[in-house]
């Protein structure tokens, strides 16, 4: 396994390697192009200062010779049938039609014509200049070339300059290499020495390093780590505490459940006991008692209910079907149905219109909810409020205390602990995931004593209108 002066040393030098080989090709490429571009500018001026010499010439080969011998440019003369008629570099007859060559073809419809070319012959590359000249009887092209095997030498030599100044640089990096590892080397000892004093249970030891910040920062995770271990036992207490918490918490769940469910059975047993025992009862006597026995039933059956629906709710296993429907008509049809449960009560509601987007058999739930835990906790007239914006039920009861009110919306929760009344501290728990399904909450406001409004706001549910 690599030393961490090693794995820098390695990185920097593979980090130069890559960068000595793209800068030698960045370096060849562009010194190419740009002798390239210089060489055809220069070929281009010579055509047009030789153009004089050509059109009064009558031996073009003798013509060839001298301007190859003054400039040291490969010339070629060719006639208008891609023929060679003069040459300096190779033999004429032995050469093919240049009728085809880029060059040639290319000067034929524009002012001139360039390529770069590999030559066979010279085992180099070649850049082309022709240019096409019009003679009185007859038309020509001229064309100049020249070598740029010189690139090459120009790149070496720049090439050799940039790993002489590599080297340079690589032995100053093993330099610095070395001493940032000699620094790490002791500052990983401290840490070293301080692990073995934290194996050994001294949790007094000092640990300081001297070079580098993230040793430091280490170091003060390591301390950290110790203040941790110090507090493992304190924390192995609370956890303890907070089990045995959640255990009376478990334990109280099922009592309540069980006191809940014991009345309703007791009833139905002792109703049904009587008319077994009985069996000529008065008719009016055993109707009652059927009517008992059918309606604590039908209260085991809403609990249950209930208590399948909160935890359907808890574990997000219930989706909403959302419908558009006239809250204000929902609303009148609840507020008539608990008048007639509840008759000797007064329900205040002003029929308003207002449509929204929800799930109505889950809205209903919540209204129904929170009217009825209004009847059960006040003694004096309850009021549905809706408005534009809100939906409220407000009562004139015995109110919530501060203490009470964080904890009202959890399961199993009431305010009066001695008051069984069948509905297991579910309603309000049940409402407040309904509300948050629909992306709102259930807002409470109280006053010990005097009494309590719920509700929630209706503009996710009028957005959601207006988005369908």
């Amino acid at each position: 396994m690599l030393r961490i002066h090693q794995v820098f040393f390695l990185n920097i030098l593979g980090l130069f390697i890559a960068s000595l080989l793209i800068a030698s090709l960045i370096s060849f490429y562009t010194l190419k192009s740009m002798v390239i571009k210089d060489n055809e500018q220069r070929l281009l001026q010579t055509i047009n200062l030789l153009i004089p010499q050509i059109t009064t010439a009558h031996d073009y080969d003798a013509l060839a010779r001298s301007i190859a011998e003054k400039s040291d440019f490969r010339v070629t003369i060719i006639d208008e049938n891609g023929t060679v008629i003069a040459e300096t570099n190779a033999n004429k007859r032995m050469m093919e039609n240049h009728s085809g060559r880029i060059e040639i073809m290319a000067s034929m419809t524009q002012p001139y014509g360039m390529v770069v070319r590999y030559s066979k012959t010279l085992k180099t590359d070649f850049i082309y200049v022709a240019q096409k000249i019009t003679l009185p009887h007859k038309v020509l092209y001229f064309r100049l070339s020249t070598g740029l095997g010189g690139v090459m030498h120009h790149f070496y030599e720049l090439w050799f300059r940039l790993l002489a100044s590599f080297v340079i640089f690589i032995f100053i990096a093993l330099i610095i290499a070395y001493k940032i590892s000699k620094k790490t080397r002791h500052d990983i000892g401290q840490i070293t020495q301080y692990l073995n004093a934290i194996a050994e249970k001294n949790y007094q030891a000092i640990h300081k390093p001297q070079y580098f910040q993230e040793f430091l920062y280490l170091s003060l995770l390591l301390k950290n780590l110790v203040k941790k271990l110090r507090n493992r036992d304190k924390q192995k207490r609370k956890y303890t505490a907070r089990l045995r918490l959640i255990n009376k918490q478990q334990n109280d769940i099922l009592s309540a459940i069980s006191h809940e469910f014991k009345n309703p059975i007791a009833a139905i047993m002792g109703y049904a006991e009587t008319l077994h025992d009985d069996p000529k009862i008065d008719a009016k006597i055993r109707d009652k008692f059927l009517e008992k026995i059918l309606s604590n039933t039908r209260k085991i059956t809403l609990m249950l209910d209930r208590l399948t629906l909160s935890v359907k709710l808890e574990n997000n296993d219930l989706s909403t079907k959302p419908t558009h429907f006239d809250l204000g008509e929902v609303c009148a049809d609840i507020v008539c149905g608990l008048q007639s449960k509840y008759s000797n009560r007064r329900i205040l509601f002003e029929t308003f219109h207002k449509t929204v987007y929800a799930d109505k058999t889950m809205i209903e739930m919540v209204i129904t909810n929170l009217i009825d835990n209004a009847l059960k906790y006040s003694e004096e007239e309850v009021k549905l409020k809706l408005t534009e914006n809100t939906l409220n039920v407000t009562d004139k009861g015995i109110g919530i205390a501060p203490d009470d009110l964080e904890k009202i919306t959890h399961k199993f929760y009431r305010v009066q602990k001695n008051r069984w009344d069948n509905s297991m501290g579910l309603g309000l728990s049940i409402v407040s995931y309904i509300l948050r399904l629909h992306g709102t909450t259930l807002t409470i406001h109280s006053t010990l004593g005097v009494g309590s409004k719920f509700g929630f706001s209706l503009n996710t549910l009028i957005e959601s209108t207006k988005k369908s």
